[in-house]
C-alpha cells in the first residue's frame, strides 16, 4: 500500500458520489466492514438489481460475500479481483477496489466528454439504428422460443433414455437366429413390393385420368369456340322486329310529350279555374253584405218614421182640444204634414218593396260558371 494510492481511491470515491467520507487512516488497520460497504456500493454502481446478500457478521458469510462480488465483477465488468487481498480488508485491498474505481471514474470522465460533443444528427442517427435492429429483434425472440421448445422436447427425451437405454442393451445382448432374421427380411421385402405395386397401380390410375382429363378439357376448348362464334353471329345480324321497335319507341316518345304537354295545360287551367271561382265567391260574399247593411238601414229608418209620426198624431189630439181658429189653422197644417208623412211611408215602403225583390234576385241568382276556352291563355 501507498499514500498515493489511498488518495487516489479516497478522490474517486468522492468523485463518484460516495456518501460517506473515506480518510487515510482507515486502511492502516483492516476494516473488512468499510471494505464490504464499499464493494456493496461499487456493484450497486454497476448493477442497481444486484442480489448480493449484505450480511457480513459470520466468517462464512464474509468468504460468500467476497466470492459474490469476485464473481460478479469478472462477469459484468470483466475485473479480476484477489480475494484473499480483499479478505485482508488492509491497504493490500485498496489496489483491488481501485481495478473497480478506476473504471467507473475514468467512464464517467468520458460520458462527460462524449456529452459536450453530441450533436442532434448523432442522436437521431441513433434512433435510426435501433428501429432497423426491430428486425434482428423479433428474430431473436423466435429463435429464442425455438430453443426453449426444443430444449423441452430434448428434456423428456434425455428423461426416456433410461428406459430406452435398457431396451436398447437387452436387444443388442440377445442372440440373432438367421432363420427368423431371414423370415422378418421376407415379410418386409413383400412389403416393399407390395407398396410398389399399389404405386405403380395409383401411376397408371394417375395416366389414365390424366388422359381424361385432357379429352374434356378439349372437348369444352371445341364447345367455347362454337359458342363464341355463335355470339359473333348473333350479334352482326340485325334482327327483323327492330325497325318496328324503333317506330313504336318514336311513336310512344311523341305521346309522351303531347301527355306532358296536356298535362300541364290541365294543371294550369285547373288553377285558372280555382282563381275565378275563389273571385266570384268573394263578390258574392260583399253583396251579401252590402245586401244586409241595405237591410238594416231600411230598418232604421222605418223605426225613425215610425217615431216620428206617433208624434205627429200627439201633437194632432192636442189640436183638436184647442178652441181656437189659429189652432185650427195649425191643425190643418198638421193634417197636412201627417198626409205628407204617410205618403212619404208609402214611398219607403214601395222603395222597399222594390229592394226585397232584388234582394231574393240577388240571391236566388247564382255566378254563371265561365266558358273554357283557349283564349286565357
Amino acid at each position: 500500500m501507498s499514500y498515493r494510492d489511498v488518495r487516489n481511491l479516497t478522490e474517486m470515491l468522492r468523485a463518484l458520489g460516495y456518501p460517506r467520507l473515506v480518510s487515510m487512516e482507515n486502511f492502516h488497520a483492516p476494516n473488512f466492514a468499510l471494505v464490504a460497504e464499499l464493494l456493496l456500493w461499487l456493484v450497486r454502481r454497476y448493477e442497481p438489481q444486484s442480489d448480493i446478500p449484505p450480511d457480513v457478521e459470520t466468517e462464512q458469510d464474509r468468504v460468500f460475500f467476497i466470492k459474490a462480488v469476485a464473481q460478479f465483477m469478472a462477469t459484468k465488468a470483466h475485473i479480476k479481483l484477489n480475494t484473499k487481498k480483499l479478505y485482508q480488508a488492509d491497504g493490500y485491498a485498496v489496489r483491488e477496489l481501485l481495478k473497480v474505481t478506476s473504471v467507473l471514474y475514468s467512464a464517467m470522465n468520458t460520458e462527460g466528454m462524449e456529452r459536450t460533443d453530441i450533436t442532434e444528427e448523432d442522436s437521431s442517427k441513433f434512433k435510426f439504428d435501433l428501429g432497423s435492429k426491430i428486425a434482428d429483434l423479433k428474430a431473436a425472440r423466435q429463435l429464442a422460443s425455438e430453443i426453449t421448445s426444443k430444449g423441452a422436447n430434448l428434456y423428456d427425451l434425455l428423461g426416456k433414455e433410461v428406459e430406452l437405454r435398457e431396451a436398447r442393451t437387452e436387444s443388442i445382448a440377445r442372440p440373432l437366429e438367421i432363420n427368423e432374421a431371414e423370415k422378418m427380411m421376407k415379410v418386409a421385402i413383400d412389403c416393399v413390393l407390395e407398396e410398389v405395386q399399389k404405386t405403380k397401380d395409383m401411376l397408371s390410375n394417375v395416366a389414365l385420368d390424366e388422359a381424361n382429363l385432357e379429352a374434356k378439357i378439349e372437348k369444352r376448348k371445341s364447345e367455347l369456340e362454337r359458342s363464341q362464334k355463335r355470339l359473333q353471329t348473333l350479334q352482326s345480324v340485325r334482327p327483323a322486329f327492330m325497325d318496328e321497335y324503333e317506330k313504336i319507341e318514336e311513336q310512344l316518345q311523341k305521346q309522351y310529350t303531347s301527355y306532358l304537354e296536356k298535362f300541364h295545360n290541365l294543371t294550369y287551367l285547373e288553377q285558372l279555374l280555382d282563381d275565378q271561382h275563389r273571385t266570384e265567391q268573394e263578390m258574392f260574399e260583399e253583396a251579401a253584405n252590402m245586401l244586409r247593411l241595405m237591410q238594416n238601414r231600411l230598418k232604421e229608418e222605418e223605426q225613425r218614421l215610425l217615431k216620428s209620426g206617433r208624434r205627429a198624431g200627439a201633437r194632432i189630439v192636442g189640436a183638436m182640444q184647442g178652441g181656437d181658429t189659429e189652432e185650427d189653422e195649425e191643425s190643418g197644417d198638421s193634417e197636412i204634414d201627417l198626409d205628407d208623412d204617410e205618403d212619404e211611408e208609402e214611398d219607403v215602403e214601395d222603395d222597399s218593396m222594390e229592394i226585397s225583390p232584388s234582394k231574393s234576385s240577388h240571391r236566388a241568382k247564382k255566378p254563371e260558371p265561365l266558358e273554357e276556352s283557349d283564349n286565357d291563355f
